[in-house]
């Protein structure tokens, strides 16, 4: 009986992944809002009914592809930061940045159903968080770890965060415990500008204007640290 069990487990979750393999493909035609359990199902020979035991809607399927895709670029953000020096913070920020950029140029559709245009009608539920958090742990850990080590440089003729600024570096503390809120201020402009190139690149807006992209993605990365205070 649990040898029965154990084979009915293996081929619901090998029908998951097919599942969620080809709905990854259609997220290349059809995008994200387009993405339907019926075109899904026709194209793997199921009955449409039959899915639905898998993924009762398309919402279900959508979070377990985003919950993919955040758990894919967090393990890519972990494997580049536990290969560097753990006191070599520049190195580590580089090489997580381009782990970030490497998979999203890899893996453009999953990554615009991350971090595109949020999908009409869906809302992403708390079961993703663990998933998505998770290269913003290793980004904060480097910066939380150069902290304590005194290794960060304040950055010349930096404004000072606003007053307002203090309840909502709260919310990133626990990413980057002990710092300062402009600590936590530099590294929230730092973040949000690698998302903001892997962004532009993706969506074309560097086409005749970038030519060689890797290593001005380098010198944006190294920018980025210097705005963190990180030791050059």
């Amino acid at each position: 009986m649990s040898a029965g069990r154990t084979a009915r487990e293996r081929v619901r979750e090998e029908l998951t992944r097919e599942i969620t393999d080809t709905a990854r493909r259609h997220l290349a035609t059809a995008g994200a809002g387009g993405l339907s359990l019926r075109a899904v199902s026709r194209e793997m020979g199921m009955a449409s009914s039959a899915i639905y035991r898998y993924f009762p809607s398309r919402d279900d399927l959508l979070t377990a592809l985003i919950i993919d895709g955040y758990n894919a670029v967090g393990a890519a953000v972990e494997e580049a930061d536990a290969a560097r020096d753990r006191t070599a913070y520049t190195a580590r920020w580089l090489a997580a940045c381009h782990a970030v950029r490497d998979w999203a140029l890899a893996h453009p559709h999953e990554y615009a159903l991350l971090h595109g245009s949020p999908v009409p009608g869906y809302r992403a539920p708390r079961d993703t968080v663990p998933a998505a958090v998770r290269d913003t742990t290793v980004f904060g850990a480097i910066v939380a770890d150069a902290h304590r080590a005194g290794a960060l440089t304040p950055l010349a003729r930096a404004p000072a965060p606003p007053r307002s600024f203090g309840a909502d570096a709260e919310n990133v503390r626990e990413f980057i415990p002990d710092a300062p809120d402009d600590v936590i201020a530099r590294a929230i402009t730092a973040w949000t500008a690698l998302y903001g190139w892997i962004g532009f690149e993706l969506s074309g807006q560097f086409e005749n204007v970038i030519a060689d992209r890797t290593p001005a993605f380098d010198h944006h990365a190294r920018c980025l640290a210097g705005v963190i205070g990180l030791p050059g």
